[in-house]
């Protein structure tokens, strides 16, 4: 079967990845982005879904859609990028996406890294509503270790509160070894990610236990309760909320960005990207003493299996992409059918 040709069947699809780039380009441009933030956004979904990672793959384009329709972000900014100091850049979003203000300052964090052996990037007035994993996997590929937090909406419950205050937060860890793929992982604080709990409640599925609470504060497995007037919990309790606040002290505090409680898009329906920072820490391990980071790695790697663990974060993905190069990047027939209407 060819991975350039889509084959469609009563349920599903398989279509390129190139292919599905170039396809939600069109999305994006048809409804206000510029070619450079249609691109950028297109790679990012397409990447998402072509490695399984369905919630943040072409399930997010309705909201993006929805969200640019409505005026709440400008999908033709123009990030303005400030060298701040010898390890600090700072990028003004400009009300736009996260992911095109991380690619114009790219370079000059990926210069400043490799000359004082750790660089800062400190992005506001951004948009995020993609995966986080996308955005540090590519410096591992260049021998960096990255680490990056952004802050999202309002929608988990601090522990030991009674009301919803933190954003899902995540927090994604990219990092080089020797004879494999790179070390990466995406977490939310969060108990699940708020994408998952969506696909759940169009699935109709229940949730495990611990993942939130209903509007009237208790327990549920239920999702749509939990996405209407509920919140979710963070993981591990008190651990996971600690990490929260982290994120929202990073990615906002640090950045200027807004908290994930500081926004509201009332006046703009249909709005979904929340509205607030991102921070993002390069360290060049070759300045590092002793021996080679990523030989290193791979020998935490071999102990991790030599231990009996059987998967590392990342390996399905790895799997997935593998396949969907190969194959063609299986999708809903109807979504597919659904981002060819939205191209034209």
């Amino acid at each position: 079967m060819s991975a350039q040709s889509p084959i469609v069947d009563s349920s599903s699809a398989f279509i390129g990845f190139n292919e599905l780039v170039g396809l939600l380009h069109a999305v994006f441009m048809k409804h206000g982005t510029s070619p450079e933030v249609a691109q950028v956004l297109a790679h990012n979904c397409a990447s998402a879904e072509r490695d399984g990672a369905h919630s943040h793959g072409i399930f997010r384009i309705p909201g993006y859609v929805s969200t640019l329709d409505s005026g709440w972000v400008d999908g033709k900014a123009t990030p303005v990028v400030t060298d701040v100091a010898s390890g600090f850049v700072r990028v003004d979003a400009a009300n736009g996406f996260a992911q095109p203000a991380l690619a114009a300052a790219r370079a000059l964090l990926v210069d400043k890294a490799r000359s004082a052996g750790i660089a800062l990037l400190a992005i506001h007035n951004s948009h995020h509503f993609a995966a986080l994993w996308p955005d540090v996997e590519p410096f591992a590929e260049q021998g960096l270790v990255a680490l990056s937090v952004v802050n999202s909406m309002t929608c988990v419950v601090p522990h030991g509160a009674d009301r919803p205050l933190f954003g899902t937060n995540p927090i994604a860890f990219a990092a080089p070894r020797a004879d494999g793929a790179p070390i990466v992982f995406d977490l939310a604080t969060s108990a699940i990610a708020h994408g998952d709990v969506q696909i759940a409640a169009r699935k109709g599925e229940r949730l495990p236990p611990g993942m939130g609470v209903d509007s009237l504060g208790q327990p549920t497995q239920d999702p749509k309760a939990i996405l209407e007037g509920g919140a979710l919990l963070p993981f591990g309790g008190h651990k996971g909320s600690a990490l929260s606040m982290m994120v929202e002290l990073l990615a906002a505090a640090l950045t200027g960005g807004n908290f994930s409680f500081e926004f509201n898009w009332a006046d703009h329906p249909g709005a979904r990207t929340p509205w607030t920072g991102q921070l993002l820490i390069l360290i060049d391990p070759s300045k590092t003493a002793g021996q080679n980071f990523a030989e290193r790695s791979q020998e935490l790697v071999r102990q991790m299996h030599a231990a009996g663990l059987r998967r590392l974060p990342g390996d399905r993905r790895h799997r997935t992409r593998a396949k969907s190069l190969e194959a063609g990047i299986e999708v809903d027939a109807h979504a597919l059918n659904q981002l060819r209407e939205w191209a034209v």
